[in-house]
């Protein structure tokens, strides 16, 4: 797999930054013609993963969010969102659905939601250096 298409973004880790994000790789995402079912599917991993950036990572206390959006010449979308906040001490427990470290008022469905609409999900971290997570998905005309 060779990356034919590369863009890369860092922004302020504030929520209003958020619609920013899934609209910038919505609009990269384009060059592949996905499906309105595609497409909402990448938008809605790209929020996900950002508002836990944000929330969790950062702990809603700022910081930089770095987004690096690969398109690769087999028409596989990568969408790799990476912070540099607190990290996560046991990954595999934060996939759990309805886990969360944010509060009643956080669902803890991010990764859940992720999986889901993503054809693969990447999730690396350190304590104390950041996390990063990587999405790929599959742009194919066959999709409903």
């Amino acid at each position: 797999m060779k990356y034919i298409n590369e863009v890369k973004l860092n922004f302020p880790a504030k929520s209003a930054n958020e619609a920013f994000a899934r609209s910038a790789v919505a609009a990269f995402t384009m060059q592949l013609d996905p499906t309105i079912s595609q497409l909402a599917d990448i938008k809605t991993s790209v929020s996900e993963a950002v508002t836990n950036s944000i929330v969790h990572g950062y702990k809603g206390a700022g910081g930089v969010i770095y987004i690096t959006v690969r398109i690769s010449d087999d028409n596989v979308l990568s969408v790799k969102i990476r912070d540099k906040g607190c990290g996560i001490e046991d990954i595999e427990k934060a996939m759990e659905p309805l886990f969360t470290t944010g509060g009643e008022e956080r669902a803890g469905l991010g990764f859940a939601v992720m999986q889901s609409f993503m054809d693969s999900i990447k999730v690396s971290s350190k304590v104390g250096k950041g996390t990063t997570v990587t999405l790929k998905k599959k742009i194919t005309k066959d999709d409903p």
